[in-house]
């Protein structure tokens, strides 16, 4: 009879173990789950995470516009960047988008980012690559923002350029940075200098 009597202890025992660990258990998950929306980041946080650069150059073109535009950004005493040069020692070309071409989606989107904002002045273009037929004119959207340090991305330029024929080539920005990575007033122009084809300088 003690026999039983102590395997009766010992199952009880067991019970009670399993018990208090399902239940530790149960308690870790609800303590996760309850701590869950504390720790996710927002999504404007998130938005800011993802902006690497601190001169972001935009260029948009409507999705029903299968062709073939460049954007190109220079900086301070450094060549311009585009898609045969895709670096320089401050900006980086993201992505050469060839209209429809190669693309998972039909968004028709080029970025460049930069590492710091040197003093100076910045040219931003936009050219006309592929063909398109001539009565056809694509309107590019042309976009330039900052993200200092610890502050939110703002725009800084906005423009339209209409494009209107096969290597047209465009000035859509001319300005100047200070040293604390502000735009310079009254620095803003669309005087032509352009990188791929003839202009006066």
């Amino acid at each position: 009879m003690s026999g039983l009597d102590e395997f009766d202890e010992d199952d009880s025992t067991g019970t009670v173990f399993r018990d208090v660990i399902l239940l530790a258990l149960i308690g870790f998950v609800a303590i996760v789950i309850m701590l869950l929306p504390h720790i996710k980041p927002t999504q404007k946080d998130d938005q800011e995470h993802r902006a690497p650069g601190n001169m972001i150059v935009e260029m948009h073109w409507p999705t029903d516009m299968p062709y073939d535009v460049d954007l190109w950004v220079k900086g301070p005493d450094e060549h311009p960047v585009g898609f045969w040069n895709l670096g320089s020692e401050t900006f980086n070309l993201l992505r050469d988008d060839l209209g429809h071409e190669g693309d998972a989606t039909k968004e028709n989107y080029e970025i460049t980012y930069s590492r710091g904002i040197p003093e100076g002045e910045f040219i931003v273009n936009v050219h006309m690559y592929g063909p398109k037929p001539k009565t056809v004119v694509v309107p590019v959207n042309v976009v330039v923002s900052v993200k200092k340090p610890g502050q939110q991305t703002r725009q800084i330029l906005k423009t339209v350029i209409d494009l209107k024929r096969h290597n047209q080539e465009e000035t859509a920005f001319r300005f100047k940075m200070d040293n604390a990575g502000d735009l310079v007033p009254g620095s803003v122009s669309t005087l032509a200098w352009r990188f791929l084809t003839t202009s006066p300088r």
